[in-house]
């Protein structure tokens, strides 16, 4: 009995010792250009690891598709996903939770933006848009694709392919501007966020792109963590990181997200995201 025990302090000691010096792991959709989130969740991950106590990494990905994989697999315990991809990686992780979003995230929009050339007159009505070119962002973006697709759909009473002369997938929101700017698509759906921070920098020529329609709201970012973080870093781990990314008040670390702060979150909240997919065929 007595090698027993030993035995069994040895293991938790030994497990202890591991919680602590495992690295906690996170990623990010990446929905702009790449330099940009490095920069962004690089001062995320300092943060975190001061906070939490624990050493922690930021795992770039090259889609929105290997955040979700980095995730089912266990290559990362955290994501800052997407309305969608976030829907998707807690049905692939049961257990799963996401346990904030941004302020802003909880009435998230969408716009419509268009080349001068095609003099398309902004407007609270729904614009016409047959016979043009139209890119998306990811093939799975919440702002960029789920959610315009859907109002497109709903407003126009037909599917997107009976609408629009050619359809793209520019990738990211920052390359959706660029490429409606350019003339290389007329017409583009973008993450308003992204495009209202793109203006104010004054990265936008407004001259040669402007927002045509704004969407109505709906529930988008968030930060979601995979099932089992207190088995693997110690009871109430989760909580503590709860705790952590809702008490983030840096103005510096919250502008480049940018929201103005984090509130909680949970599963439920994205209950009409997970809707919208099925309706329009992106979830069985």
């Amino acid at each position: 009995m007595k090698l027993t025990h030993l035995l069994s302090a040895s293991f938790l000691s030994l497990f202890s010792t591991f919680a602590l010096s495992a690295t906690f792991t996170f990623t990010a959709i990446p929905d702009e250009d790449e330099s940009q989130l490095r920069t962004r969740f690089d001062k995320v991950a300092v943060y975190l690891s001061e906070q939490l106590g624990v050493d922690v990494k930021y795992i770039p990905v090259k889609s929105y598709s290997a955040a979700v994989t980095a995730f089912r697999n266990n290559q990362v315990q955290l994501a800052w996903f997407g309305g969608l991809s976030g829907v998707q990686a807690r049905r692939l992780v049961p257990g799963s939770e996401a346990i904030a979003q941004g302020f802003e995230d909880q009435s998230f929009k969408s716009y419509l933006i268009a080349h001068h050339s095609t003099d398309i007159t902004p407007s609270e009505s729904f614009p016409l848009l047959n016979d043009y070119t139209f890119t998306f962002g990811s093939k799975d973006s919440t702002s960029g694709r789920l959610m315009p697709q859907y109002f497109i759909e709903r407003n126009l009473d037909k599917p997107i392919e009976k609408i629009f002369k050619r359809i793209g997938f520019s990738g990211d929101h920052s390359r959706t501007i660029s490429q409606v700017e350019a003339g290389v698509y007329q017409v583009g759906a973008v993450n308003y966020k992204v495009w209202d921070t793109a203006v104010e920098k004054g990265e936008v020529d407004t001259s040669k792109v402007k927002v045509i329609w704004e969407s109505p709201s709906y529930p988008d970012y968030q930060w979601t963590v995979r099932a089992g973080v207190d088995n693997a870093f110690g009871e109430g781990f989760k909580e503590k990181l709860t705790q952590v990314l809702i008490g983030m008040t840096d103005k510096d670390l919250l502008a480049s997200f940018p929201r103005q702060s984090f509130v909680p979150a949970q599963n439920k909240d994205y209950e009409p995201i997970e809707r919208v997919a099925k309706t329009i065929g992106m979830l069985d």
